[in-house]
């Protein structure tokens, strides 16, 4: 099982739109000059790979956002357009033909061919490899001969090279999202500079990766501190408008805030919880606030006893007032969430949780004590991600509500807490956050519920609900997929394997030496729109 775009981080948002939008609204004016040699810096966590298939956390992918170009980008309704790709098609949604840009070059001179995706996929699948993104090329035809501690083959039999700027993806089954998927960082490609030989990467790798974006690297990753990168001038496409950009690691929101109200950091991807209703007055108009994707909720550990009857999660569910802890805490900045899938994609049904995720104290109360629920609730979280404050809430509101003790429990990290889940080790329910990878329906089912999915650390199986998720899928069409997708999150809603709590939006800040700052549903910021302010 491999963890993906799970967010570390509490997100922020605001009253999320039910509009589409791939960007947000932006960050200052856009007026006055800008100075395009100098470089602005972005506040960043500590990525945990800078490898392009092993890339599966917000920073990271946020580093590699510049360092390279996408097959395909979203437009404002959330619909795959080509940036490195000329073309991307096929008749049956089974076997597609990706044919390349002419010009696009690596940051080491070398030309962009087919051959170094299928090179890059090939490694990423490659079990023994263990890459984060493995799962993003399952859908391809040979993978499964890629897997397990002895593999049948290194390579995938669904990809061929047709000739240098093209080459054929054939599937196992039709995927009616392939396109769309490929916009994720596991597409990316990788140089021949990258290998020791074929199939190997080269260890200095991922210290200063090489890429074919609009950013180079500048020197080393330096651990814990920062990531330089500077304008790649042969870059083909949209140029960078600063010469380079310093991702700032930062081991707390708060120091990360006081450096943004000072203007000694420029952007802030996350306002803190705690600083949440004074922004708008410490920052002015360097507080911004656009759509994003987040998604936040708690998990049940469904093989421990303690919850493995569904009617003790929805009566812990029912137990939550979200709507108080979103205003209390979250001062309005997050919207509620009743519903398993974001608004932002087409699809998403509001309250799909039907009774279960209105709050409703007294019935929550008959509901567990009738289903014989423990007499103690921990709530794990990570205490680097700005949780502590609504755990705490949630915590006095379960105890209060349903009579139980119920404590909150920080670990560390979120890596820390992803180890004991995975392990079985006994964590109680514990807090998660997703951003889509790609803008699907099946991006926040498959993955989060299906039985093998990649990021289920819940252990929750139904037959029918993957069942479901397999046949939307393989639908023909946008609308025969959603109707698949529909009722598989219909099967969730009974279930309840976790609680849903709060839909995202980006909430940040940037200095006043900054101007045109967007950020996109993935919580990235636009890397060549940013400019300087005068």
């Amino acid at each position: 099982m491999r963890v993906r775009r799970l967010a570390a981080w509490t997100a922020l948002p605001l009253a999320v739109t039910l509009g589409l939008a791939a960007c947000g609204s932006g960050g200052g004016s856009g007026s006055g000059s800008s100075d395009p040699n100098a470089a602005v810096s972005i506040q960043i966590s500590e990525p945990q790979h800078l490898v392009p298939s092993n890339t599966t956390e917000v920073s990271g992918s946020q580093v590699l956002a510049g360092l390279f170009s996408p097959l395909v980008d979203y437009d404002a309704q959330n619909k795959p357009y080509e940036v490195a790709a000329q073309s991307v098609t096929s008749s049956d949604n089974k076997v597609w033909t990706i044919k390349l840009k002419d010009g696009f070059t690596f940051h080491n001179g070398e030309k962009v061919t087919s051959e170094d995706y299928i090179n890059a996929w090939n490694y990423g699948a490659y079990a023994p490899n263990g890459q984060g993104g493995s799962y993003f090329f399952e859908k391809i035809a040979g993978y499964q001969d890629l897997q397990g501690e002895k593999p049948k083959a290194k390579t995938m039999s669904g990809l061929k090279k047709v000739d240098d700027l093209t080459f054929t993806v054939t599937l196992s089954e039709p995927y009616i999202d392939f396109k769309t998927m490929l916009g994720y960082t596991s597409f990316y490609p990788l140089p021949e500079a990258a290998f020791s030989a074929p199939g190997v990467l080269k260890d200095s790798y991922e210290q200063a990766p090489i890429g074919q974006g609009p950013f180079k690297m500048k020197g080393t990753w330096q651990h814990d501190a920062k990531i330089d990168v500077e304008r790649y001038d042969a870059y083909p496409g949209e140029k960078p408008k600063v010469k380079g950009v310093e991702f700032r690691v930062y081991q707390q929101l708060a120091a990360a805030y006081a450096d943004v109200q000072g203007d000694n950091l420029d952007v802030l991807g996350t306002i803190p919880t705690e600083n949440l209703s004074t922004a708008p007055t410490d920052l002015g108009d360097r507080y911004q606030t656009s759509p994003m994707s987040s998604f936040q909720f708690l998990a049940f550990p469904t093989f421990d006893k303690n919850f493995s009857n569904p009617d003790v999660r929805k009566a812990i569910s029912m137990a939550i007032d979200r709507d108080e802890i979103t205003k209390s805490i979250f001062k309005g900045s997050q919207k509620p969430a009743r519903s398993f899938v974001s608004p932002v994609l087409p699809g998403y049904r509001d309250n799909t949780t039907g009774a279960a995720g209105e709050f409703n104290p007294t019935e929550a109360k008959k509901l567990y004590q009738a289903a014989g629920g423990p007499s103690k609730i921990v709530i794990s979280y990570n205490g680097d991600g700005g949780h502590k404050d609504w755990v705490d809430a949630t915590a006095n509101q379960l105890k209060a509500n349903l009579g139980v003790d119920v404590v909150g429990s920080a670990e560390p990290k979120f890596a820390d807490l992803l180890t004991k889940v995975e392990k079985k080790q006994p964590v109680g329910l514990f807090r998660m956050g997703w951003v889509m990878d790609y803008p699907s329906m099946e991006d926040y089912l498959g993955p989060l519920y299906s039985t093998n999915g990649s990021s289920n650390y819940y252990g929750y199986s139904n037959p029918e609900f993957d069942k479901l998720v397999k046949e939307g899928s393989a639908a023909k069409t946008q609308d025969e997929a959603i109707a698949k997708y529909q009722q598989a999150e219909d099967i969730l809603a009974k279930d309840m394997p976790v609680i849903p709590l709060r839909f995202g939006e980006n909430v940040f800040g940037h200095s006043s030496k900054v101007k045109n700052v967007e950020m996109d549903l993935f919580q990235r910021v636009n890397l060549v729109k940013i400019e300087t302010a005068s």
